[in-house]
């Protein structure tokens, strides 16, 4: 497919998935989305976070999508596809990705703590494709950055206050350009994270 199609195809999935994670806070989520389409830039599925909703941590919105994906398409193998979120996928999103050999990922915000592709590898390791190969694909091609401020803004609107917070803890980067300094980390002991998120659903 032609680089230019392929960029406008990205920015045109990234840009629904950023709308589709402004629609969390009704759900009373945290502002995670996703969507997956197929190579002629066709969406096949797509999710928010359920964690609150279905009270189960796992339903993180990449892996929703994988599922609903799988279903709709009636195969396990996903290697057609290219999987959308607005914050790149953590480690327990990174392997179903690996699995189902999703072709590429694209994300917005950066994740240096919590990463599957920038911290914990999964979504570039060379070595579970090697040892098993029956069960993983070759690592996906991996795109980040993509409209990263309009996904920041839609953070920021989500809540101004957790935004805050979630930048000074270096949990996301909003701007690939702005380091993160150990010393700005505000100390754990005094922050009430809890209270924080029933300020936020209040």
């Amino acid at each position: 497919m032609d680089q230019l199609v392929t960029a406008s195809i990205d920015s045109e999935m990234m840009r629904r998935c950023i709308e589709l994670s402004r629609t969390a806070r009704a759900h009373g989520e945290f502002p995670f989305a996703c969507v997956i389409c197929d190579e002629g830039g066709d969406v096949v599925a797509e999710s928010l976070n359920r964690v609150r909703r279905d009270r189960d941590v796992t339903k993180h919105a990449e892996i929703l999508a994988i599922g609903e994906a799988q279903r709709k398409l009636g195969a396990t193998d996903l290697g057609g596809c290219t999987l959308y979120s607005n914050a790149e996928p953590c480690p327990m999103c990174s392997f179903p990705i690996r699995e189902t050999g999703i072709r590429k990922v694209v994300y917005a915000l950066r994740s240096p703590l919590m990463g599957g592709y920038s911290k914990f590898a999964v979504l570039r390791s060379e070595d579970i494709n090697r040892a098993m190969p029956e069960a993983f694909a070759e690592p996906p091609q991996v795109l980040g950055g993509v409209l990263v401020e309009e996904a920041e803004e839609a953070w920021r609107q989500w809540s101004p206050i957790a935004w805050r917070v979630i930048k000074r803890r270096g949990i996301f980067e909003g701007d690939p350009t702005v380091s993160y300094s150990r010393a700005t980390r505000p100390a754990r002991a005094g922050f009430n994270w809890r209270r924080l998120i029933n300020l936020i659903w209040a």
